[in-house]
Formats: C-alpha cells, structure tokens, sequence
C-alpha cells in the first residue's frame, strides 16, 4: 500500500488496487463520512453498495461514483427495521456474489440543536436515537456476519464517538448510544473472532459533516466545541474515511475488538 498523500494532505492513499476483489457496504454512504469513505474505496477499486434513506443523495452518489470509474450501487435502507437491514445485505449479495467489508455509519444525533437535560429529555427522541444507532448497527450485524461467514470472514467497522467513551452534558441519547456501540463492536469481536471476522469501532471526534451543522451554525458553540480539540479545529470527513480504509485493509489484520480514537485529542484531557 501507498502511503503517499493527497493533493489536500489529508489522508494517505492507499493502493488503487488495495480493494480491487472486495464488496464494501457502507451505510450513511450518501454525505459525510459515509460519502468519504465511499470515496476513498473507490478510489482503491472496491465494489460498493451505498445504503441511505431513500430521501437522501444515495442515487447521485452513485451516479458520481459510476463516471469516475467505480462499480456501485444504492440500496434503500432504514436500519431501524431490521428487514430493511436484512433486506439491504440480500441486494448487495446479490448484485456482487459476496460481502467482505461493512461499515455500518448511519446515525442521527438527535438533538437538532437542541440540548436537554435527562429529566427533560423528550421519550420519544429518546427511542429514536437509540434505534437508529444502536438498534441500527445491531440490526446490520446480524444480517451482515452470516454474508461474511458464507465466504469465509470480513471486516466489519463501526462508527461510534467521542462520546462512546465519555459522557457529553445534555446529549444522553447519543452519549449511551454509542457506548452502546463500543460494546456491541466489542461483544461481536469476541463471537467471531475465530471464524475470520474482526469487528472495530471508530471514535471520532467533532467532524464537519451535516450531523454536526445545527452545532456549526452558532459561533459560540463552534468556538466552545474547537476548543475543546487540542488540534485547534474540527475534523474533515476524509481523516476518518482514511482509518475506515486502514481497518478494512490486511495490514490491520490482527486488529480486532479495538476502539480506535481519531479526535484530534478531545478524549487525552
């Protein structure tokens, strides 16, 4: 694999052929992390099935993936219902032979800007982050890991937080979510671990994507959140999509059960 960088600077390329025999599943693939991780494997010759809302940007996505040169596809998704999610992993299957990487990235923050108290937190709100980013991940696994075991293993990453490892004032939903999603990665790991798949989670730190706008668009919560990384800034979608890559590839293929920071140092305070 390459390790040169790209004109930005902000991720190493990998190999144009590093992922050319492999099916990578990502859903949330339409914007943000996602979307820059459907890049980057394009990039390196995967075959990808983009999995988001059907109101999202799923089908341009794959359009602009198509005319640069990559073998794509959409599926529909809402992996709050698990036959969505079963449903989704039967289309990839069937449009490529096999499954060999899923990231399993779709996520809400649920708080559209708003900040509440546990006492004052909405119930409602409540169930709806954690079925879409607990119940969700937990959903995709089990339709994705027999995929896997039928071709003989993969890789499976998933997209917890920061703050699946610290707790965040005001965002109780998301905050248990993700750790939710740091010990489901974790018990995953450990069940099939012998049968050649290795599951990680990812932290990552306050990113520019559209999930973290509504808390952008103030500039004193901008400023207070870029304060609180030691790198003077927020992260770039890119910088993620490089580790997803790195934990897909074979040179991290003793790296399993791991939640991997990539925060600029928000979590060594």
């Amino acid at each position: 694999m390459s390790t040169s960088q790209t004109a930005s600077g902000s991720r190493p390329v990998f190999s144009t052929q590093a992922f050319a025999d492999r099916v990578v599943l990502i859903t949330g693939g339409a914007s943000g992390i996602g979307l820059a991780s459907a890049r980057a494997f394009a990039e390196c010759g995967a075959m990808l099935a983009i999995a988001d809302l059907p109101s999202s940007d799923g089908v341009a996505v794959v359009r602009s993936l198509r005319e640069s040169g990559a073998r794509a596809m959409f599926v529909e998704v809402d992996v709050a219902d698990p036959q969505s999610a079963t449903d989704m992993v039967a289309e990839t299957v069937a449009e490529y032979g096999r499954l060999d990487c899923a990231i399993n990235n779709a996520g809400i923050s649920g708080g559209g800007g708003v900040r509440k108290a546990i006492a004052e937190y909405d119930l409602e709100n409540w169930r709806r982050v954690l079925s879409i980013n607990l119940d969700g991940v937990f959903h995709c696994l089990r339709a994705e890991i027999p995929a896997m075991l039928a071709h003989g293993g993969g890789s499976i990453v998933n997209m917890a937080s920061i703050l699946g490892g610290v707790g965040f004032a005001h965002s109780s939903a998301y905050t248990a979510s993700k750790h939710g999603v740091v010990g489901l990665t974790r018990v995953a790991a450990l069940e099939y671990a012998d049968r050649n798949i290795r599951v990680n989670a990812i932290g990552p730190g306050f990113i520019e994507t559209p999930m973290t706008a509504p808390i952008r668009s103030s500039d004193d919560m901008r400023a207070f959140i870029t304060a609180q990384h030691p790198i003077g800034r927020l992260g770039r979608p890119e910088e993620i999509a490089s580790l997803v890559l790195f934990l897909c590839s074979d040179g991290a293929s003793f790296i399993n059960g791991a939640y991997y920071l990539d925060d600029g140092g928000y979590t060594a305070r």
